[in-house]
Order: C-alpha cells, then structure tokens, then sequence
C-alpha cells in the first residue's frame, strides 16, 4: 500500500526570529532524512486558532509559549510536539504531551558568566512587563535572581513597558532613568535582543559609555538587531535548530505509533556571538 504524505500543521509565529529558527530546525530534519511532510504554516497562525481541531491532517508541532496554542491543541486527538520555555516549576508544563524547551537557567547563566568574564561586579536585568505570552521572560528572571542569590549579590530587575508606539517615548524615559540610577559599571543582561537594542539606545542617547559603564548582552543572537545597531551587540545563540530537529524526529516517532507523553527535553544554549567591545572611536559630533 503506498505509504500517505502526512500533512503537518507548524503553529508558530513567524514574525518571531526564535521561531524562525525553530521551524528552519524542523526542516534541516526533513531534509537530511527525507522524510517527506506536506507542511502546513499560518503566517499570522493566531487568526485562525479557533478552527484548528478541525485540522485535517496528521500532527502538529506548536510554540506553546502562547497560551491561546495551549488551550486549542489541549485536546487535540492527533500527535503535539510542543515547544517553548523551559519553566522552573514542573506543574507549568502540559502534562500530556512532549515539550521540547530551550533552557532558560542556562540562558541567563551564560550571560552572567560572560559579563563576570568581562570583569563586572554588578549586575542587571532588563526584562518584560508580566504578561501570559511572557511567561519565558519572568522564567529569566527567576534565573536572574537565582543566580546572583547564589553568588551573594543584589541585582536590579527593570521590567519596563512593552514595545508599543503610544508608550515608545515615556518607556524611553523611564529605561534612561533607570539605567542613570544604576550604580556603574554595570553588566545588563537583556531578555531578548530586541531589549538590549533598546538600552544600547538609551545609553547612547543620554551619553552613557558602551561599554566601558554599561556592558550589554541579549539573548537571541537576532540579526536584524545586529543591522540596526552601529555597536555590536554580543548575544546568546538558543539552541533553535536542536530544539526544531527533536521536535521532528519526536512528532516522526508518534506518527508510527510511538508514545512520549509528559517527555521533557532541555535543550542548551550554542553558545556567545561575542562582539569584541573594543574602545570605541569617538561619533563625529553633527
């Protein structure tokens, strides 16, 4: 009998480098398998989450750090492989289901170490306002806070406002003050790339010395902050592509019978894209 193409639906948010990342993984394991899937990807995938049990098709792999993907393949009759953010509590996990996670602890870890290596003492967080699509940034908090406990040592936690137009100018604000009140030099940990753009502005905008009294990390290691930065910014490299090929090779297994409920897989940052924070010539004035 010939054997079916399984049609797979990927729920992912392709606006999200991390995401893109993750997706590029799961083809990297088609191809150097040959497994051949009929993939299904929803370019704004949130539109239409409310008719996707009506899905016809074989399987999915989702980003559960959404909670609304969450909720609409809770009880899906066919095979999830979840991804998303490792958590520090168990009970946050989908208990049913395979979750393939990118390590969180071992994210900020990595940062930390990175800035001690660079010879700093203090240290910060700029993070994410709570909200349940951030769940993964309070985890690096967790993280954040764990870490320096360990070592004996008080860190600052700034959450912010979210990016968005209408508060774009009073979060300025308040990121330049917070950043002026902090005691220097400092080591700032970003939760995302995107964050750590943000301060590297602030910093730059208000004449604060990158990196000589504030050194930035990001985590992401995102491209398209890297081209939008006249400063090089040094960030953690997630294991996208790893966390991608597990999934796949899991979702390959449970299409041919195979069970791996309440699986849990970490999955370890690369690495550092380090940018030698060399002395900065100074900008011509305007």
């Amino acid at each position: 009998m010939a054997h079916h193409t399984h049609r797979i639906a990927l729920l992912f948010n392709a606006n999200k480098v991390y995401d893109r990342e993750i997706i590029t993984g799961i083809g990297n394991y088609l191809l150097s398998t040959r497994v051949a899937w009929d993939l299904f990807l929803e370019e704004d995938f949130r539109a239409r989450l409310n008719g996707i049990e009506r899905f016809e098709g074989d399987g999915f792999i989702a980003d559960f750090d959404d909670p609304a993907v969450c909720e609409a393949l809770a009880n899906s009759h066919l095979p999830v492989v979840a991804v998303g953010s490792s958590y520090e509590d168990a009970a946050k996990y989908p208990p049913n289901l395979p979750y393939i996670a990118t390590d969180n602890m071992q994210l900020v870890s990595l940062a930390y170490k990175h800035l001690i290596g660079a010879g700093l003492q203090r240290f910060a967080l700029y993070s994410l306002p709570e909200s349940p699509t951030n769940r993964w940034a309070q985890e690096r908090e967790l993280a954040f806070n764990a870490l320096l406990k360990a070592d004996g040592i008080e860190g600052d936690v700034h959450r912010g406002l979210p990016t968005s137009a209408p508060v774009w100018h009073q979060a300025s604000v308040q990121l330049t003050e917070w950043l002026q009140s902090l005691p220097k030099p400092v080591g700032i940990i970003a939760v995302t790339d995107a964050r750590a753009r943000q301060v590297l502005q602030a910093c730059l905008i208000s004449g604060i010395a990158v990196p000589e009294q504030v050194a930035i990390i990001g985590i992401d290691n995102d491209p398209l902050t890297r081209s939008l930065t006249r400063i090089p910014l040094s960030s953690v490299i997630q294991g996208t592509d790893e966390m991608g090929r597990t999934a796949a090779h899991l979702l390959h297994q449970m299409l041919g019978g195979a069970r791996f409920a309440g699986r849990r897989i970490l999955v370890p940052p690369v690495g550092i894209n380090v940018c030698e924070s060399t002395k900065h010539e100074p900008l011509a004035s305007p």
